[in-house]
Order: structure tokens, then C-alpha cells, then sequence
């Protein structure tokens, strides 16, 4: 990745902030920090960013730790970056950091320890009269003399917020150097081919170089927010790609005599056969990345270059995310959560793949779940493990499918059951009768949207009464790319992305447009981060009537619009009107026509 110099260097921002003396930090200074973050909640609330009721539980999180407190603000209670830079700043008396810088020095980076500034979140930015300038998610005196000590040197110190200095961390302390030296030195065919003959021995060895390759595209992966890492065998080279909000994009370029001892490392941590080269096959495996347990699910597959190896990223450390903070309208849902909390009655949480699906099923169960209730899981994998629910993984090799796994839970006397996903007619035959004697039934179907959702189950062979008596709602959703908070501009869109607005925007006259130009926080994509965009079908006893009936999709469509049903698209404007997201992501997201 090429990176520029700061011209902005020379004319570094000045302002107070050296800390004092290198020593460790008094035991009174606990004290301090945790008045510290009570003054930036303080100064958040005056503001209008905060509630006193909010900062409560905020501050018993954090416990005195400033950064913890930043973050928690951040991720759920919606504060601004800029707001608590602002704050922090003001509370602990150095400057704001510059929010619109995009260009950082290399040279600079290199001459600050990459573990202190990932520990203490802070960043070298400039050199200034040979002092290094730092932007921290946390200036507090504490934090200051623990940077200082730990690096022998001072510095001066402006606040930032844990996002922005985390993109620049990320961007600047990538594994891509660490990870051609460590190829180089088993790039040799000679030695490529020992190495493969004598998988056993290295695998054993976490100094090899193969380990630790692993180690890094791993580590480098989940420091992206990496949902998936395709490794990729092609004519000439060895192609490592990784999936970020949904889009793939090139993380390595490695020489095509990385691919079999990498291919055979993986395999062994996963518990594959590394002699079948033939045959797909699937594992898993368990490792730590700064700090953070993640489970890794791969699949291997044959090309004609070779393997390729798809590996899945299971964050253990990520917070199960609330049903009111998937980005439901509020309409939604209020009418979802009812559905949810019906006695009886089947919901299915139609999409494609990688369309949030299960996210959306986890939050309903934590919405649901409630100590009088036996909720129990039919999944495959079993993904997070929830305190409080009854979980079951399918097991083919024991006959555990999700029909057999049903069967077992209705002798369970289940209140609420989730079925992972209805793949085939026993599976959906026999969720559908647990819905009609009793229970509360959860399901994924793979499915174009809410209404094709229901074709797809006639489609099966599931009789349309069935469907009509057993099915109380149908969500369907995919996911929408953010627009980079950082970098929105003004824009002027096409004429082709105005039709389409205007067409399924419901007569908005919004003239102002917006799109992010690209920078460092969102790796010049313009987007950052995901949100859900839902549309909900509620199975009315007119939907019901033209469910017997066979009706056709558009006949049921054109039904629920007229009962209230907002679509995917309607609401995916709705967020180009809010300049959440843009015209050409929701048409690249939602086929719009």
C-alpha cells in the first residue's frame, strides 16, 4: 500500500500537553481517571449528546478507565467522534486532534512500538522540534505516564476518538512486510517441497515461517473487521482477499509457492485431511487475536490452480447486538417485536447469504428469551453461545441434520424454537407442524425477499393452507453499506441515480445529495460499516386468502403494500434521503430496476 508524507508536517499543530515526569502513575491517579470520566460525561450531558440515565450505566462500564468509557460511548450511545474529542480534550487540557487528517508519515509510524500504540490507543502523527505529536482515545495524565514510561520518550498529546485512531493504527501497522519477509523465506521449491513432506514437524513449531504466515493473514483479517479471508490460488500467484462490509478486496499477493504448505497448515488446524486435495471438505478452529477469541470456519474446495481455502470469522468478543439497534424503522419494529412475542406461530428471516440473517434471529432470541421459557437452537454452526438458551450444533456424521435435531427438541418441551436454516422439505414440514401444536418457531430461509420467501416454501412442497395457517410473519432484509461519516461531501448524482430515486423515494424532493469522497478511516471505500435495511410482511387473513389461493408473488406484493408493507427499496431511500447511505450502493445492494 502506498502511503504519502504529511506536508502538513512542518506545520504540526502546537499546543500545551508534554507530560510530565517518566514515572509509574501514583495509586491516587485511580481516583483521578475515574473523576475524569465523570467530568467528560458530565460535559457530553450539558452538551445535549448525553442523559444522566444513560451515563450511569456508561461510567459502572468503564470503571475509571477513560478509554473504555470513549468506546462505550462511541458504539451505544451514538455520541459524535468530534463531540468527545471535544470533551476529552477540554477535561484533560491538551488540544483537539484534527479530525480531517488523511495522510500520515511512514517514517514517523516506524519510530513509535506498535504494541504500545495498539495497547494505549494512541498514533504518531508528526515530529515536531523532534517531539512526536500523538492523537489518543485517551490523554489522560494516567495514560500519558504509562505511554511515556513504557517508551522512554515524551510527547505531545492531542484527543481523538478510539475510531479515528484505530483506522490510522490499522492502516499504518499492517502485517504486509511481516508477511512477504516470512514467505521469502520458504519461497524456494527446494525447501517448498520439504516442507510440505514434513507438515507434522512445522506445524509444531510456532517460529515456522507457515505458522506464523497463518498468524498474520488471521490477524491482519480481523484488525480489517473482516467477515471472511479467501485464499486463492491463481496461474501465477497466490491471491489473499478479505470480505469488508460485504465487498472483497485484496489484502495479499503471494507467491504461488506459498500455496501448499499454507493450504496444509490450514487444513491441519481445521482437523481436515491434508492428503484428500480432491474432495471439498470443512473444519474449524479456535485462535486469539490481540487478546480476542475467535472461532475460524473453513472450507476447502478444488480449483484448477489448486486448492482454494474459504475461511469464515467468528468474533467471540462482539457484543450480541439488541433488536431495537439492528437499524429497524420504528414502525417495524414495534410491529416485529409483537410478532416475536406471539405464544404460538412461526417467523422466518428471509435473504441471501451474508444478508444479516442470523444477526437478526440472535437479537430476536435475546428479545424473547426470559427464564420461563425453555428456548432451544437447531444450528449449524452454532455461531455464539448465548447464558440462559439451550443450544445444539447439527452433526452429520452422527445423523444430527436439522430435521432429526427438530424432532429431538419437540420431546424437549420447548417453548421457543430457532431452527439455523430451512434447507430442504422435512426440515420445513416439520418446523411448520411445531408452529401449528404450540410453539414458537424462528427460522432463516434463503430467499430473494418477504414474499418470495413464501413461494419458495410451495415451492418445496409445504401445502399452501399450511403456510397460510402456520407462518405469522415473514421479515426480509439485506444489508446496506454506510456512508463514511469522516469524508461526506456534496455531490451531484447521474441522471440514471435520480430515476431511480425519484421513482421509489415516494415523491421526496430532496436536492442535496451526499456520497464520501474516501479517506484513511474508511480505506478510501466512502463507506463504513453496515446497517440492516427490512421490510416486513405480516401474514393478514387477506394475505392468508391469497396464500390458498396460489396467488402470484406480484398479487401478494401489490397486497401488502396496500396494507402497510413498506418494501426493501422504499426504505433503502428512505436512508439516501437521511444520507445514511447512496443511491448507487442501494442499487447495487437491491437490483433496483
Amino acid at each position: 500500500m502506498a502511503l504519502r508524507k504529511n506536508k502538513s508536517e512542518d506545520a504540526a499543530p502546537t499546543g500545551g500537553g508534554t507530560a510530565t515526569a517518566l514515572a509509574d502513575p501514583p495509586a491516587s491517579q485511580a481516583g483521578e481517571s475515574a473523576s475524569e470520566c465523570a467530568a467528560v460525561g458530565q460535559a457530553l450531558i450539558q452538551s445535549g449528546q448525553l442523559t444522566a440515565e444513560v451515563l450511569a450505566p456508561a461510567l459502572q462500564e468503564a470503571d475509571g478507565d477513560l478509554l473504555k468509557l470513549g468506546i462505550a460511548l462511541l458504539n451505544k450511545h451514538g455520541v459524535g467522534r468530534s463531540v468527545l474529542a471535544q470533551a476529552v480534550a477540554a477535561v484533560c487540557q491538551v488540544p483537539v486532534a484534527d479530525s480531517g487528517l488523511s495522510e500520515l508519515d511512514e517514517e514517523i509510524v516506524t519510530r513509535f512500538p506498535e504494541d504500545v500504540a495498539r495497547q494505549h490507543k494512541v498514533m504518531p502523527i508528526a515530529d515536531q522540534d523532534g517531539t512526536l505529536v500523538l492523537y489518543a482515545a485517551d490523554p489522560s495524565e494516567s495514560r500519558r505516564q504509562k505511554v511515556e514510561a513504557a517508551t522512554g520518550q515524551r510527547f505531545i498529546w492531542q484527543a481523538s476518538d478510539d475510531k479515528t485512531v484505530t483506522s490510522f493504527l490499522e492502516q499504518m501497522y499492517r502485517s504486509s512486510s511481516d508477511v512477504v519477509d516470512i514467505v521469502s523465506s520458504f519461497a524456494n521449491e527446494d525447501e517448498q517441497k520439504h516442507v510440505a513432506e514434513t507438515n507434522a514437524e512445522v506445524n509444531l513449531d510456532d517460529q515456522a515461517p507457515v505458522v506464523q504466515l497463518v498468524s498474520k493473514i488471521v490477524g491482519q483479517a480481523l484488525r480489517d473487521r473482516s467477515s471472511d479471508i479467501h485464499i486463492e490460488p491463481l496461474d501465477d500467484r497466490l491471491r489473499i482477499r478479505f470480505r469488508v462490509d460485504g465487498h472483497l478486496i485484496e489484502a495479499f499477493s503471494l507467491p504461488i509457492s506459498a500455496h501448499n504448505a499454507l493450504i496444509s497448515r490450514l487444513k491441519i488446524m481445521s482437523e481436515m485431511n491434508i492428503v484428500e486435495k480432491r474432495a471439498p471438505q470443512d473444519g474449524q478452529f479456535s485462535t486469539k487475536v490481540d487478546g480476542r477469541e475467535i472461532d475460524v470456519r473453513v472450507s476447502s474446495v478444488a480449483t484448477v490452480f489448486g486448492e482454494k481455502i474459504v475461511m469464515r470469522i467468528l468474533d467471540k468478543s462482539k457484543s450480541m447486538v439488541g433488536l431495537d439497534e439492528l437499524g429497524m424503522p420504528p414502525e417495524t419494529y414495534k410491529t416485529y417485536s409483537k410478532l416475536v412475542h406471539a405464544p404460538y406461530g412461526m417467523v422466518i428471516c428471509a435473504g441471501p447469504t451474508g444478508a444479516g440473517k442470523t444477526t437478526t434471529l440472535y437479537a430476536t432470541l435475546l428479545e424473547i428469551n426470559s427464564t420461563g421459557k425453555n428456548v432451544t437452537t437447531v444450528e449449524d454452526p452454532v455461531e455464539y453461545v448465548f447464558p440462559g438458551i439451550n443450544q445444539v450444533q447439527t452433526n452429520a456424521k452422527a445423523g444430527l441434520t436439522f430435521a432429526t435435531g427438530l424432532k429431538a427438541l419437540l420431546r424437549q418441551d420447548p417453548d421457543t424454537i430457532l431452527v439455523g436454516e430451512i434447507r430442504d422439505v422435512d426440515t420445513a414440514r416439520i418446523a411448520i407442524q411445531s408452529a401449528l401444536t404450540g410453539h414458537f418457531v424462528l427460522s432463516s430461509l434463503h430467499g430473494t425477499d418477504a414474499v418470495a420467501a413464501l413461494h419458495r416454501l410451495l415451492d418445496m412442497g409445504i401445502e399452501a393452507f399450511l403456510i397460510a395457517s402456520a407462518i405469522v410473519g415473514v421479515v426480509s432484509q439485506r444489508l446496506l453499506r454506510k456512508m463514511c461519516e469522516n469524508c461526506k461531501e456534496p455531490y451531484t448524482p447521474g441522471a440514471e441515480e435520480l430515476a431511480v430515486f425519484r421513482q421509489h423515494s415516494g415523491g421526496s424532493d430532496k436536492t442535496v445529495f451526499y456520497h464520501g469522497k474516501g479517506c484513511s478511516y474508511c480505506s478510501n471505500t466512502g463507506y463504513r460499516d453496515r446497517i440492516g435495511v427490512y421490510e416486513l410482511l405480516r401474514i393478514t387473513p387477506e394475505v392468508r386468502r391469497l396464500i390458498v389461493g396460489w396467488a402470484t408473488t406480484e398479487e401478494l406484493r401489490r397486497l401488502a403494500v396496500a396494507q402497510g408493507m413498506r418494501t426493501m427499496l422504499r426504505e433503502a431511500m428512505q436512508m439516501v434521503e437521511d444520507d445514511i447511505t447512496t443511491i448507487p450502493e442501494t442499487v447495487r445492494t437491491l437490483f433496483a430496476h
